[in-house]
């Protein structure tokens, strides 16, 4: 998600080697960093016994993720997701196999969610001031709001193999909510596609991780608390084999006459969420789907979430905010094999 720098990740970007008779390399832990997709990412893998070149890697790396924001970076005029946006034809338009992945994955959380996850809400969060132009003062009116809404909905996007079809001519995406998550799967599927079976992944605070450090430990992460003073640490988990994504409303927002708006829009009513929900945690083998799940989340609030969380047995934790500003953390069923003590 584009607004979503949430979880801080532990693991160590140098590990002290341990060292051992003989003259055979040990595997060590190497680690890059870079930006993209307006946030920084940071990669750290666990190198065999013929060590992968950094320079190399971090190359393949941003090459990859260099295609993904060709194709879904609203903030580029020379997108496709801008060229599909710009489209007002009733003629299909044919997409790359990176968008389709995000947009049928989409189309799916919508379903699952009721439409809670909806990427064709780009409308209403431009009327907000949350898209590319920029910040608003002033909530905006009903009309308008309801205007917005006539330019979204999922029932309007079409596909037919790599061929995408809008029936409402003025239908637009934004694919914040997923295309963040997107990267990490195609930087995890790079890294297993040269032999690397044990790292961690993460652009923006979405994760994705497997295998065990040298030692022989899983990787750990910190889910922050949602506090706006500061940056403590609300649970540690091992995720194993899974992707991890963290939504919240806490620090991207405007406000008016003492009225707090949140960035995060419910595509249903077409006005920012008003729940007491401020931090979403989402497991999922996908960081795609974590993180599109997180979102849903958060519009969705506790009850509904935790509802929808023990039907399809998905991990989840939840953050609420107590109305004299204390936290509650509730988990689903699932999320809890995931715990680990915090003095750990």
């Amino acid at each position: 998600m584009l607004f979503r720098t949430l979880i801080k990740w532990l693991a160590p970007l140098g590990l002290a080697l341990v060292v051992l008779s003989g003259c055979a390399p040990q595997p060590k832990v190497q680690s890059i960093s870079g930006r993209t997709m307006g946030t920084s990412y940071h990669i750290s893998w666990v190198s065999a016994a013929q060590p992968e070149q950094p320079q190399l890697l971090q190359a393949a790396v941003d090459t990859r993720l260099e295609q993904i924001n060709a194709s879904m970076s609203n903030w580029r005029p020379d997108s496709l997701i801008s060229q599909f946006n710009g489209h007002r034809f009733d003629t299909p338009m044919q997409l790359d196999d990176d968008f389709i992945a995000v947009l049928r994955e989409s189309q799916r959380l919508y379903r699952l969610t009721d439409g809670a996850l909806d990427i064709t809400v780009s409308p209403l969060v431009d009327l907000w001031g949350f898209g590319p132009e920029g910040r608003i003062t002033h909530a905006p009116t009903a009309e308008s709001i309801a205007e917005a809404r006539a330019h979204t909905g999922m029932h309007h996007l079409h596909l037919d193999g790599n061929l995408v079809h809008k029936s409402l001519p003025t239908l637009t995406l934004n694919l914040s909510a997923v295309a963040k998550g997107y990267g990490v799967d195609a930087v995890a599927d790079l890294l297993e596609a040269r032999g690397i079976d044990s790292y961690l992944v993460e652009i923006g605070g979405e994760l994705r991780l497997r295998g065990r450090k040298p030692d022989g430990r899983r990787w750990r992460i910190a889910i922050e608390q949602p506090d706006d003073e500061g940056r403590s640490v609300a649970q540690i988990i091992e995720p194993g084999n899974m992707a991890v994504a963290t939504s919240g409303d806490y620090r991207n927002f405007f406000e008016e006459e003492g009225e707090r708006f949140s960035h995060l829009i419910d595509p249903r009513t077409g006005a920012p969420i008003t729940n007491r929900l401020a931090s979403v945690t989402v497991l999922a083998p996908s960081s795609m789907t974590a993180d599109g799940l997180a979102t849903a989340f958060s519009v969705m609030g506790s009850e509904a979430s935790l509802a929808l969380a023990e039907q399809e047995s998905l991990p989840v934790m939840l953050i609420e905010k107590g109305l004299e500003g204390e936290f509650a953390v509730r988990y689903s069923s699932a999320f809890t094999p995931y715990l680990q003590e915090l003095s750990q």
